[in-house]
């Protein structure tokens, strides 16, 4: 079959079948977005496959309704594995959280004084292990600008960490 004959036919068979797939996708999920997202998903894979499309018009139907099928099994694996992971995570930290460490408070109180660019390059050397150099590329700054910056940051931050130990 030549290309354009395969598009001819991928196009009514989307055209024939939109009304029952967005249906079958709003039946098997609670959000009229998801429905969207995965009839979209079915979309590209069966342009993506349309050679693979039976030469019946039956079978194209049951394969095209087979290929939705599969897209919502795989989104529903992928959640199923995103909240677990969710779950592990909020037990990590949880378990994690039970006794705040009082010099860590103290950090965060005293880069919360900061601008919030000279925050994120302390966050991002200092806690994250960036380089000045990969800092500046993330931030899509000059290096020079970054190195400067996280100088007079650090400075401050000091200053206000000294402040907070002589208050105690």
């Amino acid at each position: 079959m030549a290309s354009k004959d395969v598009e001819d036919r991928v196009e009514r068979l989307i055209e024939a079948n939109a009304a029952s797939l967005l249906g079958f996708f709003m039946r098997r999920t609670t959000n009229p977005e998801d429905a969207a997202d995965l009839f979209s998903e079915t979309l590209l894979v069966t342009w993506r496959r349309a050679k693979s499309l039976p030469g019946n018009d039956d079978e194209a139907r049951l394969w095209l309704f087979g290929v939705a099928r599969r897209v919502v099994s795989t989104q529903r694996r992928g959640q199923q594995r995103r909240d677990a992971l969710h779950d592990r995570l909020r037990s990590q930290l949880a378990a994690s959280a039970d006794q705040p460490d009082p010099d860590h408070v103290d950090v965060i109180a005293a880069l919360s004084k900061l601008e919030t660019l000279d925050q994120e390059i302390i966050r991002l050397v200092h806690w994250d292990g960036f380089t000045q150099a990969e800092t500046a590329k993330l931030l899509d700054l000059p290096e020079g600008t970054v190195r400067s910056r996280h100088h007079r940051a650090r400075q401050r931050l000091r200053a206000q960490l000294e402040g907070f130990t002589a208050a105690r």
